[in-house]
């Protein structure tokens, strides 16, 4: 009898930055479904024989034009209902750039925007919890 597993591979990168006193995060607006139109993390569906930490970076890069070095890992996220497509784990991770660091938007992303930790809007997915994990393990932040 054979199996064949019906669980997507996806990474999310929350990317913080610190300008003029204010702690910022990047977020996209999702140009398709499921929730279009709503903010994000920018992230996406791992390829075939893709390592997490490049997917994680090549996400990035594709939908805000970032390219960064490293990536550190928060946590695997899992809850069968966390995407309306089907059961999906996401391998969060986060990285500090500079201030002056600027996105643009480009593939699936729609917009892109800095955001106040103190001033997030509704979020797709549990990115709420993401961040909120980010935030206690990124010592930038403390």
């Amino acid at each position: 009898m054979s199996y064949t597993p019906s669980i997507f591979l996806t990474v999310d990168v929350v990317l913080f930055r610190i300008k003029e006193d204010r702690e910022e995060v990047l977020l996209i607006q999702r140009l398709n479904e499921p929730f279009k139109n709503s903010w994000a993390l920018p992230g996406g569906f791992v390829d075939k024989g893709e390592d997490l930490d490049v997917a994680a970076k090549r996400e990035l890069l594709e939908e805000t034009s970032i390219a960064i070095d490293d990536v550190k890992q928060i946590g695997a996220y899992g809850k069968p209902n966390r995407d309306p497509r089907g059961h999906t784990v996401s391998v969060a991770f986060f990285e500090n750039v500079d201030y002056n660091t600027v996105a643009k938007a480009s593939d699936d992303a729609k917009e892109v925007k800095w955001f106040s930790l103190e001033e997030l809007p509704k979020l797709a997915f549990d990115h709420e919890q993401i961040i909120q994990d980010a935030i206690i393990k990124n010592p930038f932040l403390q």
